[in-house]
């Protein structure tokens, strides 16, 4: 089958912010149902406040021409500073400048402001030698008109140690010859003890990034990962949120 890439920054890794110690992470089960069937039917994302959380990632160059320009999918993850998304590290190790991201955006319009990517927090792992098991980022954006972006559209919590399969997820994302998101809910399953997946339609280029979200509104996958989140479009992947993510996220969400 053709593969579907989800790669579209390509030069070496930078390492933006090194993960040095790794913590334990005790595993849990999620409290939340199964969530809304039917599982595995892909369909365009109903606008809410909850898939607002939910943006597309542009170059800096495509303020004000957003059409067309997105290129990875990104979502507002819980913070203290109330500033912060999560996405692929992937999508964002790159040095071809500036990034934008655009929270709820479709058809052109960014309902809630296009938000500038700041400093941004990468792995040890994915820095080093590009593992797929640590194809996972933070990064901050900068205050918009004096707001920050989770007091705008509200934040997600970001979850590690859940069982894979224990609740259904949501997954939501930006396939890029779409100009709105797609949404599936399903119940992921291991792939391997690094990696899970998740089988829902029409995930192609663009969708890296995705939050999976359970019915605690807890983010408990970002797709990619194996194959950069998958080589097909009806299977994706995500690196197991355990010690690593945690870690990294602690120092994203902490301000160092």
């Amino acid at each position: 089958m053709k593969r579907i890439s989800r790669i579209w920054l390509t030069s070496r890794p930078t390492l933006l912010c090194g993960v040095v110690t790794l913590g334990l992470t005790s595993a849990s089960v999620a409290s939340a149902s199964d969530g809304p069937g039917p599982f595995g039917v892909t369909a365009a994302t109903v606008a809410s406040r909850q898939s607002a959380r939910v943006g597309a990632l542009f170059g800096s160059d495509r303020v004000g021409k957003l059409v067309g320009g997105h290129f990875c999918t990104a979502s507002v993850v819980h913070s203290r500073q109330r500033d912060l998304i999560v996405t692929a590290a992937h999508c964002v190790d790159g040095d071809e400048g500036d990034l934008v991201f655009a929270p709820g955006y479709r058809d052109g319009r960014a309902p809630y402001g296009v938000w500038k990517v700041g400093k941004r927090f990468l792995p040890d792992g994915w820095a080093k030698g590009q593992s797929e098991d640590s194809d996972i980022a933070f990064a901050y954006v900068d205050e918009l008109g004096g707001k920050r972006v989770e007091d705008v559209v509200g934040g997600n919590r970001f979850v590690t140690g859940t069982a894979t399969g224990a609740t259904a997820v949501t997954v939501t994302g930006y396939p890029d010859e779409r100009e709105a998101p797609i949404t599936c809910t399903n119940k992921p399953a291991l792939h391997s003890r690094t990696q899970q997946r998740i089988d829902c339609p029409e995930f192609t280029g663009g969708t890296s990034g995705s939050p999976w979200v359970n019915g605690d509104k807890q983010v408990v996958g970002v797709l990619g990962g194996h194959e950069h989140g998958g080589d097909t479009a009806d299977i994706s992947y995500s690196v197991v949120l355990g010690a690593e993510a945690a870690e990294l996220y602690r120092d994203a969400a902490s301000g160092r």
